[in-house]
């Protein structure tokens, strides 16, 4: 998980609120695993994690470059979809906790003037992120928004506590941060990109990514304003694919842990 980063912003959880959801909403315990025909299996092995590089944010545990270790894991070869949140949030009967909350940040683009007037507030440091009534997963940029036509999009507005309960009811689990970037960079060593060091190749763009002056203006170059379908672009070469740009994916622990490990 990152505690900060320099777009994002984060929410302190109300922890009798998260209590209650655990104690009204026991998620079905079940050996069965779900929407198994997308894992790839890595064989794992040493990896320099992390980067030096000037635009790396050393406060994220982004650097420095370190010798990790991963054992043979798993990962779904794409983001879990809207679709797929769907029929876990059908089966189960959870509540997120944006929906709990009442309300979730969209970013100022996205939203429509209808939206805006369910603005609440906005964070001093981050303005761009606007907390709307109603913004949820179901509800992208608010209570007149839908997934309707994005079943086959990453889903979004899911808190780190939504993400396990997923991972319980799909009998799987998060990755951890070592992992996450071992899977990322598929076999690259110190590429800035999971293709290599330059933003596109042979003038194609490989992710959904901020392009033009942030946080007022998107070129659009790339094809997206908001989320691309999990399958857009190529993969990288263990499969994978968006491990870079379009959605912030959870891990199970934080960047910082892995500073310590010097092998």
């Amino acid at each position: 998980m990152k505690e900060k980063s320099c777009c994002s912003v984060k929410r302190n959880l109300n922890t009798s609120v998260i209590v209650e959801k655990k104690e009204s909403m026991e998620i079905k315990k079940s050996m069965k695993r779900r929407h198994d025909e997308n894992l790839i299996e890595l064989p794992g092995g040493e990896f320099l994690m992390g980067t030096d590089d000037k635009d790396g944010f050393e406060s994220d545990g982004e650097g420095p470059i370190r010798n990790v270790y991963v054992k043979p894991f798993a990962v779904d070869r794409f983001t879990v979809t809207n679709e797929q949140f769907k029929e876990f949030i059908d089966e189960t009967g959870y509540k997120t906790d944006a929906e709990q909350f009442g309300w979730s940040y969209v970013f100022h683009l996205l939203a429509s003037d209808q939206t805006k007037r369910e603005v609440i507030g906005s964070p001093q440091q981050t303005p761009w992120w606007l907390a709307v009534k109603g913004a949820s997963w179901e509800h992208p940029e608010g209570l007149n928004s839908s997934i309707e036509d994005r079943m086959n999009h990453p889903v979004i507005h899911v808190s780190w506590n939504d993400a396990i309960a997923y991972c319980k009811w799909s009998g799987k689990r998060l990755l951890t941060e070592a992992e996450w970037e071992y899977a990322a960079r598929g076999g690259l060593v110190q590429k800035r990109y999971p293709w290599g060091d330059k933003l596109t190749y042979k003038k194609k763009h490989l992710c959904n990514i901020w392009q033009g002056e942030f946080p007022v203006k998107n070129t659009i170059k790339d094809g997206y304003l908001s989320t691309a379908p999990v399958d857009a672009f190529e993969p990288n070469e263990f499969g994978l694919y968006n491990v870079a740009g379009n959605v912030w994916e959870w891990c199970s622990d934080w960047f910082i842990r892995y500073i310590q490990m010097r092998m």
